[in-house]
């Protein structure tokens, strides 16, 4: 049987055998991805089937080597990585529950019928029968790249599928370790007891100390090729310690995209060379690898094995469709929802693989060279039914569940970012990328304003503005975002940014925040901002970042009493949601009571799944509270108004100094949000009672004592 295993993987006189050659002959089917869309074949199917074309039961250009072996290894990791990474942990802890229901249900319901079957028309040993059941009641995201297409990643049914993934995988890998071990004449008590503080020092490693050390990587290094290492190097090494511990790699490499999540925001460079490469190299290697295990004439040799092959596709296909249907009535959802939830949760490829292999050896002896081919057989067929399947009902619920409205996004125009100075270009162009209406097209500008000086002959201002914006382009490319840019000469930097955000029609500008400089008065925000502020009424969201945005866990806003009266209240919270999204972290709003009604109703009206928090704080002057609350894994946004406007404070005119006292060591968002009129053409600004009040500062209060 070793010798079958052997020859299985490995055959000789291959067409190609130089190692330039296989790889070219891998990279020519990924190229042939668009004929195999132009064809309505899914991606998925058509390098499974280019695979059977190649391998060593087809025309044997290439053999299954080594490469194959690795690189379908890491393939098989970054699917269940990529799909915990897309998750976000508001939609896991709405809809973790379910999922872990459906996962205990497509598990035992495959299980118990898998094994009937295989023991009572298969007559196979129960041993032997109660490894096909767990094949049975395991399965592979292998349809999952399907689903990003579709933009339903983060859907209530997408959401269960993977979580359910985790439970039907750990549970059926758990049952195989303890039947093999059950064989074995020496095992006792303590090999569990043995088993149990494994497990139980692996899941304190991944959940408490891996994350610390991720976080802690990526404050300390700023190297782009060293954090996308970094991230293949936490992958692996959590699938190496899930086998240290009696699991499977599938299962630590899930649980590090679940950990990894929080710290690589959705829009970054480093979640772009993720993805790059999962899906340019390693998952087609994946696929490939499988079709070249497919024997397709064990479908003539005899009858025997025609009628196993037959029993065993049709029953894995059915008791997978069994739990889905029970699914619409156990969770009353649509029809299609079901079909999304057999169409994921269907294709045997990882786990089966692993399980046969692992039955196979020589040590084990569990099956033989039909039910190694059966279950190989069953891999192609469930995948090329799990494909779709899946991309039938992906379809069906983007154009049944998606409103054309909401798609459209809120129109804001252009998002500014203003560059000053080289340290805080990367910050400030993640933060436009997290803000920035993805739904209109080029939504990015740059902006280096470079000084008129006549005693400047060689440009030097010039120069060092366009590098600021060659760096900056840099970044958005990274992240596969367009980033217009643009280099002006103005007297000063305000009347350049301010000409701009007119001429260009853009909604906000992200500008950096300065440190204060002695004899700054205690209201200033320093010159250039501070005219920017009376400029425009526009958003201006002033940025003072201490740590990278992608490894922030909590975002705490402090709103203003009456900042709901505001024209736009609405657009600044929708871009605290867009981070809080594409971060992955928690949102702590703390308004006054009058406010948090408002920004509930939003929240649950458009971003359901963000993990949000609210306190009321009635008394602006508990804005000092905050500062013992927010450490450095927080940020702090601050929402305040302009002189004259409805939520205006005259405690604002302090603000600047209290958040320099007392909140040095924190990253801060000063945000102005959008404010009716004109500045050029406002002669006196009206008070909420209709009477005009002049435009002159306040007198300054007590900054604890301000309240409503």
């Amino acid at each position: 049987m070793h010798d079958f295993a052997s020859s299985f993987l490995y055959h000789k006189n291959a067409l190609i055998t130089d190692p330039s050659g296989i790889f070219f002959v891998v990279l020519v089917i990924i190229l042939s991805a668009p004929l195999m869309r132009r064809l309505r074949v899914p991606h998925i199917v058509g390098m499974i089937l280019a695979g059977v074309l190649i391998g060593p039961h087809g025309l044997h250009l290439i053999d299954r080597d080594r490469s194959f072996e690795i690189f379908g290894q890491v393939g098989v990791y970054y699917i269940m990585f990529m799909a915990a990474l897309e998750l976000d942990m508001g939609s896991v802890q709405k809809y973790g529950r379910r999922g872990m229901e459906y996962g205990l249900l497509t598990f035992f319901v495959p299980f118990f019928l898998g094994f009937l079957s295989s023991r009572w028309l298969l007559d196979m040993h129960p041993i032997t029968s109660v490894l096909m059941g767990c094949i049975y009641g395991s399965h592979t995201l292998v349809s999952y790249p399907i689903v990003g297409r579709y933009g339903l990643a983060k859907h209530r049914t997408v959401v269960v599928a993977v979580v359910s993934t985790a439970v039907a995988t750990m549970a059926a890998l758990l049952t195989l370790a303890m039947v093999l071990e059950l064989r074995k004449p020496d095992v006792g008590w303590r090999f569990w007891v043995l088993f149990f503080f494994r497990c139980v020092a692996y899941f304190t490693f991944i959940g408490l100390l891996l994350p610390r050390m991720a976080r802690w990587f990526l404050r300390r290094f700023d190297d782009s090729i060293l954090h996308f290492t970094f991230i293949l190097a936490v992958v692996f090494l959590s699938a190496v310690l899930a086998k240290a511990a009696g699991l499977e790699g599938l299962l630590g490499a899930f649980l590090a995209g679940l950990v990894l999540g929080r710290l690589i925001p959705r829009t970054s460079p480093l979640m772009n060379r993720i993805e790059f490469v999962g899906n340019a190299l390693f998952i087609p290697y994946f696929l490939i690898g499988v079709g070249m295990l497919v024997d397709l004439s064990v479908l003539f040799s005899d009858l025997g094995t025609i009628w196993m092959v037959l029993l065993v596709v049709v029953t894995a296909t059915l008791v997978k469709l069994l739990p889905a249907i029970a699914a619409k009535w156990i969770f009353k959802d649509r029809w299609m929802a079901s079909m999304m939830l057999f169409g994921l949760t269907n294709a045997h490829s990882a786990g089966a693989l692993a399980m046969v292999m692992i039955a196979s050896a020589p040590a084990v002896g569990l099956m033989d060279a039909g039910m190694i081919n059966a279950t190989v057989m069953l891999i192609l067929c469930s995948c090329i039914i799990s494909s779709y399947a899946t991309s039938y009902a992906a379809r069906s619920l983007a154009l049944s569940e998606t409103e054309t409205e909401g798609n459209r996004g809120s129109f804001h125009g252009k998002c500014l970012v203003a560059y000053s100075q080289s340290s805080n270009v990367e910050m400030m162009t993640q933060l436009g990328m997290l803000i920035r209406n993805p739904y209109i097209p080029e939504s990015l500008l740059g902006l280096n304003v470079a000084f008129s000086d006549r005693q400047d002959p060689g440009n030097a201002h010039n120069t060092a503005g366009k590098q600021l914006l060659e760096q900056a382009q840099k970044i958005a490319a990274a992240a596969d975002v367009p980033l217009a840019t643009l280099s002006r000469m103005a007297t000063n930097a305000a009347t350049g940014i301010l000409y701009t955000l007119s001429e260009y029609d853009c909604g906000e500008v992200v500008v950096s925040l300065a440190d204060r400089t002695t004899g700054m008065p205690k209201s200033s925000l320093g010159t250039v901002l501070d005219n920017i502020i009376a400029g425009t009424h526009r958003e201006v969201i002033a940025l003072r970042a201490i740590v990278p945005l992608g490894t922030l866990r909590r975002i705490v806003v402090a709103v203003p009493a009456k900042a709901e009266y505001e024209v736009g209240f609405f657009k600044w919270v929708e871009h605290i949601c867009r981070m809080g999204e594409q971060l992955d972290c928690r949102i702590h709003f703390h308004a006054h009571e009058d406010t948090l009604p408002h920004i509930r109703h939003y929240m649950k009206r458009i971003h359901r799944t963000l993990r949000v928090e609210y306190t009321a704080m009635n008394l602006w002057g508990r804005l000092l509270n905050l500062s013992t609350q927010v450490g450095g894994d927080d940020l702090l946004v601050v929402v305040t108004a302009r002189p004259g406007f409805i939520s205006y404070r005259s405690v604002f005119d302090g603000l600047p100094l209290v958040l320099h006292r007392y909140f040095s060591k924190v990253s801060l968002i000063l945000l102005y949000p959008d404010q009716w009129g004109d500045p050029a053409n406002s002669v006196s600004i009206f008070a909420p009672n209709g009477t005009a009040v002049r435009r002159r500062p306040s007198i300054l209060q007590r900054f604890t004592s301000a309240g409503r």
